[in-house]
């Protein structure tokens, strides 16, 4: 069991994360963060990631939370959460998702919205605050 978390290095990841830690606080239960990235991604950019999740890791240990820090390569983002959500039996699964205008509210991200249907627990969407 566990809380799912789809992270990246943006406002939108940031949230996600604060928010699962929130969560996994108050269900006392572990996070497995899920980083998908594409396999012909540049060397500099894999550096930077590694970076931002060592990060990540302290955050999450700072936070008392038990944790997992998944990497997943040449996936695709819906599948890699979805799938870590039926491997780890997920309580919830946690997304980012971004701010959109009004005419952009109609339209929802594919992967969100993939998940959202998807996924074998219940959803969490969040935002970032303003700013």
């Amino acid at each position: 069991m566990g809380i799912v978390v789809g992270y990246l290095a943006t406002p939108e990841g940031r949230a996600a994360l604060g928010a699962a830690i929130e969560e996994a606080r108050q269900r006392d239960t572990r996070v497995v963060v899920v980083v998908s990235t594409r396999p012909d991604a540049p060397e500099e950019q894999r550096s930077a990631l590694e970076a931002d999740l060592d990060r990540v890791r302290a955050e999450l240990g700072s936070a008392g939370v038990d944790h997992e820090v998944r990497l997943l390569s040449g996936g695709d983002v819906a599948d890699d959460l979805i799938l870590t959500a039926e491997e780890v039996g997920a309580q919830l699964v946690v997304l980012g998702l971004r701010r959109r205008s009004p005419v952009g509210k109609l339209i929802l991200g594919a992967n969100a919205q993939r998940v959202l249907f998807d996924a074998p627990c219940p959803v969490l969407t969040v935002k970032p605050g303003p700013g």
